[in-house]
Formats: C-alpha cells, sequence, structure tokens
C-alpha cells in the first residue's frame, strides 16, 4: 500500500468534517462533537451599552464562524487570562517599557493590538501541538517543553526529530556486532572497555571519569549485563526534563535544563543525518550563507564522516554554541565499534542549575563545523563566511567558525 503524508492542518481537516457532515475519530470529530461549541481562543474586544464582548474562535470552526459572546457566557478562564496577558505585553513593548496605565473604560481594542493577540493565540497552540510531537517521538523518559515569551516565532517548519543516526544511503552505521561481555557484575575484567583497550568511563554514581579525548566503550545488546549495569549510561537516553527556549539575544531557540545537573552527568546525544565529508563541504557552503552552523565532523580516528542536524535531529539541534560552555563532547561506541562512526554525547562539566542554559563550543575537538585555522587552508573558493558569535562568554572569541 501507498502512503502520502496530509500536508492538510488540523484545523482544515476538522473544518472539512464538519462542512460535509463527516465523523473522524482521529481527529476528535465525532457524534457528539460534531455540533458543539469549544471556545478555542479570544480574538478582540469590545464595549457596547455597558456590556463586555469578546470574539471568539471556535475549536473546529473556520474563522467565518467567529462570533461576539458576552463575558458573562465565557467558561474559559485561562484563555480570559492569556488575552489580557497578550494585551499587555502588546501595549508595553509598543511603549518601550514605560509604565503600563491601565484604562478600565476601553470601548475596543486598536485592530494591532487585537491581530498581535490572535498571532499569540495560534503561536500559543502551534507550539503546543510540536511540544506533544516531540513527547510522542522521543525515545527517553524525561519531559522536553517549549516556551517562546520573546516573539511571535513558532515550530521549525523543516525539522524531523530523530532519536538515532539517520544515514545518508551507502552509509553503515550499525556494523553487525555480534559479541558482547559476559559480565554478570560489570565491570570486569573481560569487560567491553577493557576489551577495547580502555578503562570504564563512569564511577559508582555513574559519573564521567575519563578525560575529554578519551572514548567511551559502553555494553552492547549482545553483553549478558541487563539494563541496570553500569556500563549503559549514554544508551538510555537523557534523564533530564530540558526546555527549548527562544533566546532574547538573537541566538534563535536554544536549551534550558528544568533540573539540576550535577558535574561529569551524561546530559544528550547529539543527532543528525550521517553524510559523508564531501557532502558536508558542500552543505557547509549553503549553511554559511544562511548563517546556520549545525555539521558535527565524526573526527575521532578520521574525517571521512560528518553529523548534519540541519533538517534531522534531536533536542541537541537547538543546542547554542559558547566559548566557555558547560557541556562537553565524548566519542562513545556501543553496537558500532567503527572508529569512524562513533556516537556523539554530551556531558556537564561543572554543576548546572535548574533554568541554566546548555552550551558547548562548536570548536571543541570531534564538533561542529570547522575551525578558524582549518577555515584559512581552504582555497579561495572554499573559504567559509565567518559567523559572529553572541554568546556573551567574557572569552568569547568572536566567531562560531
Amino acid at each position: 500500500a501507498w502512503y502520502v503524508p496530509c500536508l492538510a492542518s488540523l484545523e482544515t481537516l476538522q473544518e472539512f468534517c464538519r462542512k460535509e457532515n463527516l465523523r473522524c475519530k482521529s481527529i476528535g470529530i465525532t457524534n457528539r462533537s460534531l455540533k458543539r461549541y469549544e471556545v478555542e481562543y479570544l480574538c478582540d474586544y469590545k464595549v457596547e451599552e455597558g456590556t463586555e464582548y469578546y470574539l471568539v474562535k471556535w475549536k473546529g470552526w473556520p474563522e467565518s464562524s467567529n462570533t461576539w459572546e458576552p463575558q458573562k457566557n465565557l467558561k474559559c478562564p485561562l484563555l480570559l487570562q492569556n488575552f489580557l496577558r497578550d494585551k499587555n505585553e502588546y501595549l508595553s513593548r509598543v511603549r518601550k517599557g514605560k509604565p503600563l496605565k491601565v484604562r478600565n473604560h476601553i470601548k475596543a481594542l486598536q485592530p494591532a493590538v487585537a491581530d498581535y493577540i490572535v498571532k499569540k493565540a495560534k503561536q500559543r497552540i502551534a507550539l503546543q501541538r510540536w511540544k506533544e510531537e516531540l513527547n510522542r517521538k522521543k525515545n527517553h523518559k524525561a519531559m522536553i517543553l517549549v516556551e517562546n515569551t520573546v516573539d511571535l516565532e513558532g515550530p521549525p517548519l523543516d525539522f524531523y526529530y530523530i532519536n538515532e543516526y539517520k544515514p545518508a544511503p551507502g552509509i553503515n552505521v550499525i556494523n553487525g556486532i555480534t559479541t558482547g561481555c559476559e559480565c554478570t557484575d560489570c565491570p570486569a575484567e573481560k569487560c567491553c572497555p577493557k576489551e577495547a583497550g580502555f578503562i570504564l568511563a563512569y564511577n559508582k554514581r555513574k559519573k564521567l571519569k575519563i578525560q575529554p579525548g578519551l572514548p567511551i566503550y559502553e555494553c552492547n545488546s549482545f553483553c549478558r549485563c541487563g539494563p541496570d549495569c553500569p556500563n549503559r549510561i549514554v544508551q538510555k537516553g537523557t534523564p533530564y526534563s530540558l526546555c527549548i527556549f527562544r533566546t532574547n539575544n538573537g541566538r534563535g531557540w536554544g536549551v534550558k535544563t528544568l533540573q539540576e545537573i550535577k558535574t561529569n552527568s551524561f546530559v544528550m546525544e547529539y543527532v543528525g543525518e550521517v553524510i559523508t565529508s564531501e557532502e558536508a563541504e558542500r552543505r557547509g557552503q549553503l549553511y554559511d550563507n544562511q548563517g546556520n552552523t549545525y555539521l558535527f565532523d565524526l573526527d575521532y580516528d578520521s574525517d571521512e564522516f560528518t553529523v548534519d542536524a540541519a533538517r534531522y535531529g534531536n533536542v541537541s539541534h537547538f543546542v547554542n554554541h559558547s566559548c566557555d560552555p558547560n557541556l562537553q563532547v565524548f566519542n562513545v561506541f556501543i553496537d558500532n565499534l567503527d572508529l569512524r562512526l562513533p556516537r556523539i554525547a554530551l556531558f556537564s562539566t561543572r554543576t548546572i542549575k535548574a533554568g541554566e542554559e546548555l552550551t558547548f563550543d562548536y570548536q571543541m575537538k570531534g564538533s561542529i563545523d570547522l575551525t578558524s585555522d582549518s577555515a584559512d587552508g581552504l582555497s579561495p573558493s572554499k573559504k567559509r563566511i565567518r559567523t559572529v558569535c553572541k554568546c556573551g562568554a567574557l572569552c568569547c572569541r568572536g566567531y562560531l567558525n
């Protein structure tokens, strides 16, 4: 059978069902809800003959069905709060932070105010749906939240959440490992790290104990040890609830932790499309022109492959650069022992407080894009456009690349 993704929005499908008197349980249109009216958001406000009215957008109905309703009939206190907050936020911005004088006898809102309130309501709905989508697709227990209190930017239109590498045609990120350790209580003398010639990366508290630059060898799917093995950390996914938020200094989206993270703790993996370095060079030229930086060189043993998280990735897609970061890059080997294709894990370099933004240095060894030194060695036609750094660190180098 052929499956074609539906490009129509949920609202469009609901409106079509109502218009054609069709039922579709999967999008919430049933016999009971077909004629039901539920407030989706409030669009405008006016006072007529001493009575307050709100213009209501009904959920699942087209905007042409919007109606003015007296406030006394509305049973949606949260939506009323959102409406008033958005109105005051817009007026405060227009007055550039000056104290807001609330007038109690406004007869009607200016069109610009109502337009902003509608855009903010639509953004709120879109971000909520995006948050739900992210949490459906993730493969770890911790939650992902989404927040934008800065502007009207909605979810990225060309980003697809994945949990593991998406290899380009011809690239195999699983090399068919068929053996694992025989330990029943890791680590033992024949455990995976020792077999690879390295020490166990974690201590008894499951915190990192090795220096940057050394690889991590975790137990794999063929090992006899169970899921509670102390050498299974990265493969379990991020244990922390994180928030994708809109930054207020022009850096786009960022990521902050909602829980305290102790030093040397695993935070997240960096995943995306695995492509050849030649393809990465071609894409890099395009990304530089757009001011984007998503290419992560897998150069632990060679420089044959690169991870591109521009379109496909996880929460790490939104982690910003800092010249003074709180995350460090480590190469990890689990079910693939091909030294050209390590998994990339980000560990905390210090205690990170709840609410603090997560960052890593895009110029770390085995990290995103080219360093300024390597860029200088390119031919004039391949030299990269330098991207200004906005990290704000005291030791800021001035550029991302």
